[in-house]
């Protein structure tokens, strides 16, 4: 299966501004790419590509002032089989966990750890830990969680979402990821592309997805509390602690957004 991903958005500014962009398809997916996502730009100005301090190919570029236009296509190779699931995968004990996953059971600016951590153990304590008390998280938020696009909210945190029971993906994923380290499980969040291939189309415009991962037995693994079931052709873009850390578009200086697009098909 061969999977068309891009985006085309317009940013306005008043003074020469730096733009920095996390939108490339994630370093793991390199070898899958047929067509490489390079990000242009209208008018044309040199963009700088460099890695991140979690591994996110950035992209960097100096605007002049007026309308800029950002584009990038690019052509991903996908086996087309739904999302793995590795049912038996147990959790480790914090003290023989790589150091290098550690930070990723701490609090973070959009997941505050240590306020859900009593609902975390009253919710899901008496779960068998690993692959299954994770998924029961997921199963819980996906139930408590209205979704919305109206519910949509940058500021929202994950204590928030819990009181409030709403919001987006990324709030989804927050809840999820604060409730996973408060039950000492390394989360981290991602963020890409995700079309409506194998299930009915939505009615919708595309926009980009937000899931998380979770450590278990060694290796990273998928959840996605948002839909909460094994999807087709799930491209990451970048991944960090929390939303703050893969913020799409960073300008530095006051911008407008004129026009955003978003696309991720399956082509012949």
């Amino acid at each position: 299966m061969v999977i068309k991903v891009g985006y085309e958005f317009s940013i306005e500014v008043a003074r020469p501004t730096t733009v920095l962009l996390l939108l490339s398809v994630h370093p793991s997916r390199e070898r899958s790419l047929l067509k490489r996502d390079v990000a242009e730009t209208f008018p044309a100005v040199p963009v700088e590509q460099f890695l991140d301090v979690y591994g996110n190919r950035c992209s960097r570029a100096v605007v002049g002032p007026g309308v800029t236009t950002f584009r990038s296509i690019g052509l991903v190779r996908d086996s087309g089989v739904p999302d793995l699931r590795n049912a038996g995968a147990r959790r480790h004990r914090v003290d023989r966990l790589p150091p290098e996953v550690l930070p990723f059971l701490f609090g973070s600016r959009y997941c505050e750890t240590d306020l859900l951590s009593e609902a975390a153990w009253d919710l899901f304590g008496s779960v068998p830990e690993g692959w299954d008390r994770v998924q029961a998280v997921c199963d819980w938020v996906n139930g408590a969680v209205e979704f919305g696009y109206r519910h949509a909210r940058n500021t929202r945190t994950a204590l928030e979402t819990f009181d409030e029971r709403r919001g987006v993906c990324r709030d989804y994923a927050h809840l999820s990821i604060a409730l996973c380290r408060a039950l000492n499980i390394p989360a981290r969040f991602v963020n890409g592309y995700l079309g409506d291939i194998g299930i009915e189309a939505l009615p919708f415009p595309m926009d980009f997805n937000a899931w998380f991962e979770v450590y278990l037995d060694g290796s990273w693994h998928m959840f996605d509390a948002r839909h909460n079931q094994p999807r087709i052709g799930r491209i990451p873009i970048a991944k960090g602690r929390d939303a703050a850390d893969v913020a799409m578009i960073t300008t530095f200086g006051a911008h407008t957004l004129k026009s955003f697009l978003v696309w991720t098909e399956q082509v012949a």
